[in-house]
């Protein structure tokens, strides 16, 4: 990676717990739970939820993944760089995709303490009963993942895409 100038870039703050290593069962069945969560949805929805739910979480290492799995899959650089503010750049997006970024802020934030009824009904027009529990599921799980990552500090930087995927 290099930098706009000469100066010297920061080091990397190392990992404050290597988590997996020391509970696999755990981060085994976090695996499989993430699959089975996003198994039928557009892996578009889910990346783009993804990738949201850790910008509010302010997970480094998941935005690295994300957003690398993405560009991947085909995402656009445009897409994910207005996804901080997606409500000013509702043009970038499906109906359908608004619906779950909105779910996934409020999901993820939770400020009233409740998912606004709006919020959800929104959701549910756009995604059928499976779908829309597929989806809360995926963002539950995302949200589980940011907090470890957070926690245990994990790095960001070196993951290449595809890798966790199963």
């Amino acid at each position: 990676m290099t930098t706009r100038n000469d100066d010297e870039k920061v080091p990397e703050q190392p990992p404050r717990l290597a988590w997996a290593k020391h509970v696999p069962e755990v981060y085994r069945t976090m695996m499989r739970l993430d699959a089975v969560a996003r198994e039928g949805l557009d892996p578009v929805v889910t990346e783009l939820v993804k990738i949201r739910a850790s910008q509010l979480n302010q997970c480094a290492f998941c935005l690295d993944m994300h957003t690398k799995d993405a560009l991947a899959a085909g995402e656009t650089v445009d897409r994910i760089v207005q996804l901080g503010a997606w409500r000013g750049s509702r043009h970038y997006y499906t109906e359908r995709e608004l619906a779950a970024l909105e779910l996934t802020e409020a999901m993820t934030l939770l400020t009233d303490g409740f998912v606004p009824d709006e919020v959800y009904d929104r959701a549910a027009a756009h995604f059928d009963a499976p779908e829309l529990a597929r989806l809360i599921s995926a963002i539950t799980v995302t949200n589980a993942w940011n907090r470890v990552a957070v926690t245990t500090r994990a790095v960001p930087g070196h993951y290449s895409p595809g890798r966790f995927q199963s």
